[in-house]
């Protein structure tokens, strides 16, 4: 049963209290505790601490500093499922909270520091975050939320602490602790700050546009652009000219994989973000709301009406969703109308080409080489060959004019 008598700044939380999570030192009450630092803990100025303690002392932590927060509380207007792990914490915690402490692995959390009163078993952690356990949090809280008032079990669950000041370390442990359950890319790049760039360039011409930088961030909310998507688009428009950083293994004259293979355009971006200096760093991010424009702008392009291409998804006569295996070869073919001023990175699609001309290339490339079917034709070199083709000759006489 949890005592009152522990916990400073206290709010009522059916039958047990918690801290504040405004608080900026968190009373952390726990059971028992070790300090576990090793030598080069010791040596670099950090402390470990592991042990155990009543779950509720979890509820008022934050997890700011986790790679993702509570998946069922997820930003935008779709909320995750439960999952067989949040489902079996549901199910112990329900019927066999004397176990949870040995069935559930616990949490981890950092702290800037930390000081021990042994007299009322609590941690005193200055800035304390759970960097692994977020799931663990939300179903406890979901938990004592649910309870009935007479239930006083407040079940034990092991933690461990890691006191630092190391902003870059915290951000590692973050990541690395997580991997066990499966942390999406896009969650490891927003961690890892990755994705700031991006998202100012992006602001330059959608203010009230975020990234989504962790899984927890749902696109169906209209806050949150998809940056998955971006990234690949941009990459689409990227010229294939473009000076390439040394360890960058990429092919910018085939531009197939910007639509079929999401992960590695992540993965080729995180890359690039870790050496900002770079020509195509540089290039890429401030393409990148250009890029989203023209995506945009093809997406629900109506001179497609007419076009009998069945996969185009329209409503009472407007053309409301062009599928993406068609948009990215046409995409990819703007990447001749790319280039460098002192102004940055530009496009500039001469007049004399039309949309019109763009589609119907398109059109006889859906029907002849990928046989009506989308996703055939963002997969084909061909496809995206045929459109090139009509570009480079704009691309040239521009040039000459």
């Amino acid at each position: 049963m949890v005592s009152a008598s522990i916990y400073v700044g206290r709010q009522e939380m059916k039958g047990t209290t918690m801290n504040t999570p405004s608080s900026e030192n968190y009373r952390f009450t726990f059971h028992k505790c070790r300090n576990i630092s090793s030598p080069e803990d010791d040596s670099a100025g950090r402390k470990v601490y592991s042990g155990s303690a009543p779950v509720s002392s979890i509820l008022g932590l934050e997890d700011n500093e986790n790679v993702r927060e509570y998946l069922l509380d997820a930003k935008g207007k779709q909320r995750k499922s439960p999952t067989l792990v949040h489902q079996a914490i549901r199910k112990t915690l329900k019927e066999n909270p004397e176990v949870f402490g040995v069935l559930n692995s616990g949490t981890v959390l950092v702290a800037r520091s930390a000081e021990i009163d042994d007299k009322t078993r609590q941690l005193i952690l200055t800035d304390a975050s759970i960097i692994n356990g977020s799931q663990t949090r939300g179903e406890v809280k979901r938990y004592f939320d649910h309870r009935s008032e007479d239930e006083t079990v407040d079940p034990s669950i092991k933690f461990e602490i890691i006191v630092t000041n190391d902003d870059d370390l915290i951000a590692e442990i973050s990541i690395s602790r997580n991997f066990q359950n499966d942390v999406k890319s896009i969650s490891i790049a927003g961690r890892r700050g990755q994705l700031e760039d991006l998202e100012r360039s992006i602001q330059t011409l959608y203010p009230n546009k975020k990234l989504r930088k962790s899984e927890s961030d749902l696109t169906a909310n209209d806050d949150f652009l998809d940056t998955e998507k971006l990234i690949q688009v941009t990459f689409a428009l990227l010229p294939d000219d473009i000076e390439k950083p040394a360890g960058i293994n990429l092919d910018l004259s085939n531009k197939v994989f910007t639509y079929s293979q999401k992960t590695r355009c992540l993965k080729i971006f995180q890359k690039l973000a870790d050496e900002p200096d770079t020509e195509m760093y540089k290039a890429f991010i401030s393409l990148a709301p250009v890029a989203w424009k023209l995506y945009e702008h093809w997406k629900k392009h109506q001179n497609f009406i007419g076009t009998q291409i069945r996969s185009i998804e329209r409503n009472n006569g407007k053309v409301i969703d062009v599928p993406d295996g068609i948009i990215f070869p046409i995409l990819a073919s703007h990447a001749a109308f790319v280039y460098q001023s002192a102004a940055g990175w530009q496009l500039n699609k001469p007049d004399q080409l039309s949309d019109d001309e763009l589609i119907n290339v398109a059109k006889q490339s859906y029907m002849d080489i990928a046989s009506h079917n989308p996703q055939s034709m963002g997969k084909s070199k061909a496809c995206y060959s045929s459109l090139m083709q009509i570009t480079s000759i704009y691309a040239r006489l521009l040039k000459q004019a």
